[in-house]
């Protein structure tokens, strides 16, 4: 007798694995950061991939460029000028990033009192990070006009005769360094007023209890609790420092000779004003190379100087 075999229903159909909750925190964070990396590669990586190639070329900008191999950096030994402004630019950044940091810190620490009207405060001193470099800088060169300015007319209250600020070889970079200080300092005060902020006042009260003076108070509960900010503060005012450009250019224009002639600034005049497009880029890469040994010189340090709480 045939016995009939009924078949087998079909197998459902197997659902597709839903992706796991740390695939989905991975894709989450690389389309959050997305825009910054592409605004990354084609603004700062491009860039220097691109110098890398012309500072190997002979290119004025107006002629097909032609291979220059070495050359452009060969060129950088016997350039006085070179020289001359790689070290304005280290003087500058030597006495400006001291100058800056411990007025923003003082700033900070004097906001951090619990002033009455603290935000009115905050956002005047804030105000000339907040101002364009140019108008900065046409107005302190108001104050620094030799007869009529307000710098040596303050000083000559006090029987000082003050110099010919911007043409004085002596006077102009400090002249710079006093105005890029005044223009800096809010961006340092804003960053330690909040890692102050953010000290457990517990520290404080225990340190009280044990009599500890306000100055190693300072020492030994506020310095190493506010270094992860004044290391920060530190990485970025370097890094800016060794860019000085706009105010020197329009005060000074580098002068007198090439006392204030920065290291941008003479980047600048080869690529635009001389058209030695791969003379410039050679010494962008100089330049570049300095800032990244200074940084990673300064990462070594963050490991015995900086305190974090974990």
């Amino acid at each position: 007798m045939a016995v009939d075999i009924a078949p087998a229903p079909p197998a459902p159909a197997k659902q597709a694995a839903a992706p796991p909750r740390r695939s989905r925190e991975a894709l989450t964070a690389w389309l959050f950061i997305l825009p910054s990396l592409i605004g990354f590669l084609i603004f700062t990586a491009g860039p220097v991939v691109a110098a890398g190639v012309i500072s190997l070329l002979d290119w004025n900008l107006f002629s097909a460029p032609t291979w220059a191999g070495l050359r452009n950096f060969a060129r950088l030994g016997p350039d006085p000028t070179f020289w001359s402004a790689l070290g304005n630019t280290a003087y500058f950044t030597l006495l400006s990033v001291p100058l800056t940091i411990v007025v923003s810190l003082l700033l900070a620490l004097l906001l951090n009192q619990g002033l009455r009207r603290i935000a009115v405060f905050r956002s005047l001193l804030l105000l000339p990070y907040a101002t364009i470099t140019v108008a900065v800088a046409f107005v302190w060169i108001w104050l620094y006009i030799p007869h009529d300015g307000l710098v040596n007319a303050v000083l000559g209250w006090f029987g000082i005769s003050g110099p010919a600020w911007l043409i004085s070889d002596s006077w102009a970079m400090p002249a710079l360094i006093l105005m890029s200080v005044w223009k800096s300092f809010g961006f340092g005060m804003v960053v330690f007023l909040a890692g102050l902020q953010a000290i457990p006042q517990q520290l404080y009260e225990a340190g009280r209890v044990d009599g500890t003076s306000p100055w190693n108070s300072f020492r030994h509960i506020t310095l190493p609790m506010l270094s992860p900010a004044l290391f920060f503060v530190v990485v970025t005012s370097v890094i800016g420092s060794f860019q000085v450009f706009d105010q020197a250019l329009i005060m000074t224009n580098g002068g007198p000779g090439t006392r204030t002639t920065t290291l941008v600034m003479y980047i600048y005049r080869t690529g635009f004003e001389n058209y030695d497009q791969g003379y410039a880029a050679a010494q962008s890469l100089v330049l570049f190379a300095f800032i990244v040994l200074i940084t990673a010189g300064q990462f070594l340090f963050q490991r015995r100087l900086v305190h974090y709480d974990n």
